[in-house]
């Protein structure tokens, strides 16, 4: 029994209806906002994974180059798959390829004017459309985050809890 008391009592209570709602609403808002970048995107001439190719090249961390294994992971796709991206973008001037320095076996990726010039546009609407409607995503993690763990009948559970510890010690088991 102590040992089912001491689980129950370190484990969160139950999702509240309202941590679903939370839940739903910022999924909502995620694919919303996704769903938006990739119409800006078509409607800028590019297809939402070449916006994203670009947007990965340009926002890199400091520090990091646009080698294609780089991009791989931080698009989360295959090696060949950012390859037939970029062959793309390299058709339609883009962006161009260069050998690595120190290794030439080592692919880096680099924006050309034009693929700047695209990506400005797309990426100018979409912070827009984040400082306009950016708050309704912000609540949505706030809700979730802010929500303080609940445990399941807590109070109750540990009053049961020193109840018992107290009688097994002899307090209170006295009758007057």
């Amino acid at each position: 029994m102590y040992i089912a008391l001491r689980y129950t009592l370190k484990v969160a209570a139950a999702i509240t209806t309202e941590e679903f709602r939370a839940l739903s609403e910022l999924r909502y808002r995620i694919r919303h906002f996704l769903s938006e970048g990739d119409a800006a995107a078509r409607e800028a001439g590019l297809e939402p994974q070449q916006y994203l190719l670009l947007l990965m090249i340009r926002g890199l961390p400091e520090g990091q180059e646009a080698a294609i294994r780089t991009l791989a992971e931080r698009l989360a796709l295959k090696h060949h798959s950012v390859v037939e991206l970029i062959d793309r973008l390299e058709a339609h001037g883009y962006v161009r390829r260069t050998r690595g320095h120190d290794d030439r076996r080592r692919v880096l990726v680099s924006l050309l004017p034009r693929g700047q010039r695209m990506l400005e546009a797309v990426a100018r609407q979409r912070i827009n459309e984040l400082r306009s409607y950016g708050h309704q995503l912000v609540r949505a993690i706030d809700q979730l985050l802010n929500r303080p763990q609940k445990r399941h009948n807590n109070s109750r559970m540990k009053k049961w809890a020193m109840n018992r510890r107290r009688q097994k010690r002899g307090y209170g088991s006295r009758k007057d």
